[in-house]
């Protein structure tokens, strides 16, 4: 290796100012508020679906299994509660970010946190075909009109949340902040007036719709609570976002993600009971066609601009809320690459602090979904939501031993904490996934070890390759090697000439080839060698079928049998367009002989490219 230290005539450049560069970086990362805006929409958005979930299920015992609405959503939102500040102590404690991949890593061993990471990928690519989808379709709902449109749609708004997504996600969050305020003002203005209210102001939107309330049910199993409470807990989707893109805030990176942390819990969870206090209250039913969150904006705001102000901020924030996705799934994919679990391009950063491969990887993994789905919400919300609790579930049980390990003072209270928070996902996760295995869950079942096994393939060819780099060993001293250049070539240009300086510098021996079709066209090249004389050898090598890497090929391959050098190189001279239009005029000869002599050769193939 080299420096500037133990390399004397390498002249130092002059620096930027100290702190240039990471003010630079700061700037495209995420404050509080932003955080909010770019990493929590999926959770804010499922206040609009979270509450109508429970009714659904509640509404299989009838108005008596309606009374237990309050009582479920207070029950998620103590899960809430334990989540966020569980959440909370993981962002102190891995500030790397990763989130339940980056605890099970460090206390429940590989494969666990595999687990954990498979279920976090399932998840946040759902999290994007969900959202585009309830977005779109509550769009078409308005404007019946477009529904044979909206695969169109759905792709249309997956391409706008991408586009800005590469840009930076403090970038991203600029963009949504305005809609992600007007969605949170609108619900707790929905709250804030029914609480005053002691009777709906409008029922209009629930007017003509069918109610799907059973009749006659009287009792309420603990089963059926346990569904509602699966159900609910769909509302819980993107906590875990903060702590899995720590690395995206910025400094001090810990307290401003914490803070978005426990903003996001307290939004979350006010916005949650307020709606079902508004439900009991206004005893509302659920009805065919018409969702709860349109009743008790009808309820409260009457059938007016507020209504429709809350429908249209209900629209905007559904379809955006992919943004959660893109936020924490490249960061998560990003750890995975550097732990070897996930090619490495998936580390590389570009300018605004944007992992560019991460965020294509899922922009083309979602539409792969929403083309398969055909812009169907219906055929994907089975699999939501499933992922996520595996991963809060592992995040929970590492976490108790975290604290096991570490035994700082409190060390009981907060394990106890998260103890109890595993067995509340843990229930939720066996329910979701046996009440929903035969709508599609067993996708997930079959997903999450094939992810597994790929990651795990990743990381064994890696470490096969490290080993051939010798990775983590000092290597041999350095030797001089002899060496041979070959340079393919068919006539005496400029280009030629380039191709030979250059193969000079590289090597000890330099040899000119052509691969001759016609006596009469070797004759004239020959000729014009001996006028030329560059000082190096020209090897003709007959082919009578016309082709050009191949005969190229065999020929370095005997060469390499020969044993005569250490280091066998080819350097292919070509051309280089000034206008990308004019790539359309090269003959690809350069093309040709790399691909034959990669695939066939041990050979080191260099192209030089000479700009016109």
């Amino acid at each position: 290796m080299s420096s500037a230290a133990s390399s004397p005539s390498v002249t130092a450049r002059p620096e930027e100012p100290p702190d240039a560069g990471v003010m630079g970086e700061e700037r495209h990362r995420l404050s509080v508020f932003g955080g909010l805006a770019a990493l929590s929409l999926d959770a804010m958005a499922s206040v609009a679906y979270g509450p109508e979930s429970i009714v659904l299920v509640l509404a299989a015992a009838g108005a008596y299994g309606l009374g237990f609405t309050l009582p479920v959503t207070v029950a998620i939102a103590v899960l809430l509660a334990v989540l966020v500040a569980s959440y909370r102590q993981v962002i102190a404690a891995f500030p790397d970010g990763g989130g339940s991949y980056a605890v099970a890593k460090a206390h429940l061993g590989r494969r666990t946190a595999l687990t954990a990471a498979a279920s976090l990928v399932i998840d946040y690519v759902l999290n994007v075909a969900v959202s585009v989808t309830a977005g779109v379709a509550a769009l078409t709902s308005a404007y019946p009109g477009l529904y044979g449109d909206r695969v169109w749609l759905c792709l249309g708004v997956l391409a706008l949340v991408t586009a800005v997504n590469l840009r930076g996600i403090a970038e991203s969050a600029r963009w949504f902040m305005a809609p992600t305020a007007v969605f949170v003002l609108s619900i707790l203005a929905i709250i804030v007036v029914g609480l005053f209210r002691d009777a709906p102001a409008s029922t209009e939107a629930a007017a003509g719709h069918a109610s799907v309330l059973a009749e006659n049910a009287t009792t309420v199993g603990a089963l059926l609570l346990l569904k509602a409470f699966a159900a609910g807990c769909s509302a819980l989707t993107g906590v875990e976002a903060v702590a899995n893109a720590v690395p995206s805030f910025r400094t001090p990176r810990v307290k401003r993600a914490q803070h978005t942390e426990v903003a996001l819990g307290a939004l979350l969870g006010v916005m949650l009971i307020g709606l079902a206090v508004l439900i009991g209250r206004f005893h509302l039913q659920p009805v065919e066609g018409v969702t709860v969150l349109a009743q008790l904006a009808d309820a409260s705001l009457g059938h007016g601009a507020g209504f429709y102000v809350v429908q249209f901020a209900t629209v905007v924030l559904l379809g955006l809320a992919a943004n959660t996705s893109f936020g924490g799934l490249p960061v998560l994919l990003d750890l995975l690459a550097r732990d070897n679990h996930l090619p490495h391009v998936f580390a590389l950063r570009a300018d605004r602090q944007v992992y560019r491969y991460g965020v294509l990887f899922l922009a083309a993994v979602s539409a792969a979904l929403l083309v398969g789905s055909g812009g169907d919400v219906n055929d994907l919300v089975p699999l939501f939501s499933i992922g996520v609790f595996v991963g809060f579930t592992i995040c929970q049980v590492g976490m108790v031993r975290h604290w096991y390990l570490l035994r700082p003072p409190g060390w009981r209270g907060k394990a106890v904490l998260n103890g109890f928070g595993a067995l509340l996902t843990g229930v939720a996760t066996v329910v979701v996934t046996g009440t929903k295995f035969t709508e599609g869950a067993w996708g997930i079942v079959v997903a999450l070890p094939l992810l597994v096994v790929l990651f795990e393939a990743v990381h064994r060819s890696y470490a096969r390759i490290g080993e051939r780099l010798e990775l983590g060993r000092v290597p041999g001293a350095v030797t001089r090697q002899r060496s041979l250049v070959v340079v393919p070539v068919t006539a005496i240009t400029r280009l030629t000439r380039d191709g030979l300086s250059a193969a000079l510098s590289l090597g000890d021996e330099v040899m000119a080839v052509t691969v001759v079709y016609e006596p009469a066209q070797a004759e004239a090249l020959r000729r014009d060698w001996e006028l030329w004389q560059p000082g190096v050898p020209l090897v003709e090598i007959p082919d009578g079928h016309r082709r050009l890497g191949q005969p190229i090929a065999d020929f370095v391959n005997e060469l390499g049998q020969e044993h005569a050098y250490d280091r066998l190189t080819v350097l292919i001279p070509e051309v280089e367009p000034a206008h990308w239009w004019q790539r359309a005029l090269q003959n690809r000869r350069g093309a040709v002989i790399d691909r034959a002599l990669r695939r066939k050769t041990d050979a080191v193939v260099c192209r030089l490219r000479m700009r016109m």
